[in-house]
């Protein structure tokens, strides 16, 4: 292979046998360049881990706080915020793959072959300078073998010299004359020895030189253009490596774009604007006409009415923009002392012992028809699940104290009978409070209630305007049938408001001449639930799987009945034909599209 390379010529130890210094610098700073790749690398994969820290630390600070009101009624912008901040998230754990590979798949691996080529390239140049201190010392050899052979041949020639002049000098005695021959032949004999060391020397020195240029230091100069090579190529790869790690995160990166972009087209501004009414609705018509007052009459208590009605009405006024309902609870107990009334404090302390730890009354009375029918039925569907649960657990135990006592080696049947006893106890607490929920829920959906704010209960009797909440003594004359509900808006309440916002209107639990109103009061609309006859169709916008006790799933485009209309908790009661026959449950409401019979 190196052969073929040299012959070739794009072999360094050919064409570069003479820059041994300077394939020595450049490798040099080939490595250093490498390595300096190593540490962008080192860097990015920080700059990662910290773009992946700082996304995550964004989605924790922007992530809604979760309420079990907004949880009932999420708005689709809201629902579709979280989404996007769950693809954020999604796109941090990307960032920190991308992080993560960059430091096992590429840096590790630089390091790694960074390593190598030092070792390699600090081998071939100990053996190219080996090599050359060997050839200097050869060269150094022939050049004592040369200045040898020098001083040897002028020496021989001053004793050949010296020998002819004294054989011409015939004063010189023989002896003399033998003398500088026998001097003339062993300098010649000397000249001729280092001669011969001389020649065998540059003969040595020729063939190690070669030996040099053209076989040993090119094996050296080509291992250090392979381990140069290795070392770009390497370049390459790694280059190409940490692309290929933002490839490979790239389809989930997309797909988290992608869930953004369906988050948005989820957002319904039409469904959202419904969500509003069905969480503030009250179910009260707008107040009707207020009567006319004909100050031409004289009648003595004329001014009295009509001070009594200013009062009244302004009161009304401020209960509906101003006042808010623990204000009005207030100002319910301060004129109940001036009224004298004990049956206005009774009212106020039923009120205060009958609060649940929300605010509300446990019946959710002080809430007006649609969100307390809303109230009522979460109640009950939370209750039906606990007795389902308690009945669950008594089953358990039954079977465990009759397993007991088929086998008294397995265990004592008295150990679980306190315990089964707890818990039929609990779950005849349990029935008994759904069972009055379920009451509460009857009256509240097949109740008449006012059809017009309390406002509007002004009444004429006589030619004479009064209000009902005037002096706090008509509405307690009639009695009213208790049916296990509070009613904290009898008569002697300041407010005649039975706004969400006042709370102690009238109650639109109180059956039809309980002492809510007049006897000529305006006629009133009812409302039926009828829970077989369908009120209409229904069509699936988007499949549903049913999760939760008392649903039922759906496929997208499937027809249904609709047989109980939303009650104002986001859920519409369906009925459908399966291979089981029919089937009834509870669909959200936003994922249906309602056709209702005229």
């Amino acid at each position: 292979m190196a052969a073929q390379e040299i012959e070739s010529g794009t072999s360094w130890g050919k064409e570069l046998w003479d820059q041994f210094d300077n394939l020595a610098t450049h490798t040099q700073k080939g490595i250093d360049f490498f390595e300096r790749f190593g540490n962008f690398i080192r860097d990015r994969s920080a700059i990662e881990v910290e773009y992946a820290l700082k996304l995550r630390r964004l989605v924790k600070n922007y992530q809604p706080k979760k309420s079990k009101e907004d949880e009932e009624n999420e708005f689709s912008s809201l629902i579709a915020f979280k989404n996007v901040l769950k693809e954020v998230a999604d796109l941090a754990g990307q960032r920190e793959v991308v992080a993560e590979n960059l430091q096992n798949q590429v840096l590790q691996n630089i390091m790694l072959l960074s390593k190598i080529l030092r070792e390699e390239r600090k081998k071939a140049l100990n053996q190219g300078a080996g090599l050359t201190q060997s050839l200097h010392t050869q060269i150094g050899t022939l050049d004592r073998a040369k200045r040898s052979y020098e001083k040897a041949f002028r020496e021989a020639e001053k004793a050949i010299e010296s020998y002819h002049k004294a054989d011409a000098d015939f004063h010189l005695s023989r002896a003399d004359v033998e003398k500088q021959r026998v001097n003339m032949n062993i300098r010649n004999s000397q000249s001729e020895d280092a001669k011969s060391e001389y020649a065998n020397q540059l003969q040595i020195t020729n063939k190690q030189q070669q030996q040099h240029y053209q076989i040993a230091l090119p094996e050296v100069f080509n291992k250090l253009q392979e381990l140069d090579e290795k070392r770009t190529r390497g370049m390459k790869e790694f280059i190409k490596r940490a692309a290929d790690v933002e490839y490979e995160v790239s389809p989930i990166i997309a797909r988290c774009l992608e869930g953004m972009v369906k988050a948005a087209d989820s957002i319904n501004e039409k469904d959202d604007s419904m969500i509003v009414i069905e969480k503030y609705q009250s179910g009260f018509q707008p107040p009707g006409d207020i009567p006319f007052e004909d100050l031409s009459k004289s009648d003595p208590d004329a001014s009295n009415n009509s001070q009594t009605h200013n009062s009244s009405t302004g009161l009304n006024h401020m209960t509906g923009k101003g006042t808010t309902k623990d204000k009005l609870k207030k100002r319910v107990g301060i004129f109940g002392i001036f009224t004298g009334n004990k049956k206005i404090l009774e009212a106020c302390i039923n009120v205060k012992n009958n609060l649940s730890t929300d605010g509300l009354k446990e019946d959710f009375s002080d809430l007006p028809p649609t969100q307390r029918r809303k109230k009522l039925t979460a109640k009950v569907q939370e209750l039906q699940q606990k007795v389902a649960q308690e009945q669950a657990a008594s089953d358990g135990l039954m079977k465990m104290k009759g397993v007991y006592e088929a086998n008294s080696m397995l265990g004592d049947p008295r150990t679980v009978e306190e315990q089964l006893n707890e818990s039929v106890n609990r779950l005849d607490r349990l029935r008994h409070e759904l069972g009055r929920y379920q009451k509460l829920l009857e009256q509240a959906n097949n109740q008449t209630f006012i059809q017009h704010s309390p406002q509007s209960n002004r009444v004429t009797q006589n030619g004479q305007r009064s209000s009902r909440h005037s002096n706090g003594s008509s509405n307690h004359e009639n009695s009213h049938e208790d049916n296990g509900e509070d009613h904290p808006d009898d008569a002697g309440s300041l407010s005649s408001s039975a706004s969400p916002e006042s709370g102690l209107g009238t109650s639109h639990t109180s059956l039809p001449g309980s002492g809510q109103g007049s006897t000529n009061e305006q006629p009133m609309n009812e409302e039926y639930y009828e829970a077989e006859t369908p009120l209409g169709t229904c069509r699936a916008l988007y499949p549903f799987d049913a999760t939760s006790e008392g649903s039922i799933p759906m496929s997208e485009g499937e027809e249904l009945q609709v047989i109980e209309v939303d009650q104002g908790d986001g859920w519409t009661r369906v009925r459908r034909f399966s291979s089981k026959g029919w089937e009834e449950g509870f669909v959200p409401t936003s994922y249906i599209e309602c056709t209702l019979y005229a």
